[in-house]
């Protein structure tokens, strides 16, 4: 499988409050020279997170203990800029498997769920109801359930639902990329071959 299956997800969140976070601020050019997935977390959000003497920056959320869980809750127009597919690649390589925003990028959605990251997008007041409720604690559970394709407060109970396509849904309720959709559906694709040799 290309990644592991989203069904259900509860885990505390980290809130990065700021609009139009573009892929060069996700993954700076400079670190795009490799071609696997592999290692790109190291340098997610990398010059937001360090000085130039590779320090870290103390008022990054990242950099902030307080915080943690495999959710991102970002600002308005999430993924904008480059079609670079190593922002998401950045972003599932440094644990997150769910980024909720207001409004992601088309491409950046895109490449975020061929690698098995949930985007989901929630409307701007719900938004405002997720940062409110890890303002008052920092520990606030989400629950993304995927099957049901909503998003729930879980200290308040309070939820919406999200769209997602069929068929992208479908991988990602089974880990699958395309590659492996097609593996799926080896058996049928060959007997469906074998039919039309006659």
């Amino acid at each position: 499988m290309a990644y592991d299956k989203f069904t259900i997800l509860t885990s505390s969140a980290v809130p990065m409050p700021i609009e139009n976070v573009d892929t060069d601020q996700i993954i700076p050019a400079r670190f795009l020279k490799a071609t696997k997935r592999e290692g790109f977390g190291d340098n997610l959000f990398r010059d937001w997170r360090y000085n130039g003497d590779d320090t870290p920056k103390q008022d990054f959320v990242l950099n902030n203990p307080t915080y943690s869980g495999s959710i991102l809750v970002g600002g308005h127009n999430f993924g904008s800029g480059s079609s670079r597919e190593h922002a998401a690649w950045a972003i599932y390589d440094y644990g997150f498997r769910c980024v909720v925003s207001s409004f992601f990028a088309d491409i950046f959605k895109g490449n975020a769920l061929n690698i098995g990251i949930l985007p989901v997008q929630v409307s701007p007041e719900f938004l405002d109801k997720i940062f409110t409720a890890i303002e008052a604690d920092p520990k606030a559970e989400l629950t993304i359930d995927l099957p049901a394709q909503t998003i729930t407060i879980v200290a308040t109970g309070e939820s919406e639902s999200f769209a997602i396509n069929g068929y992208k849904k479908h991988n990602m309720l089974n880990g699958f990329d395309d590659i492996d959709y097609l593996q799926a559906m080896k058996a049928e694709i060959n007997e469906f071959a074998e039919k039309s040799l006659y």
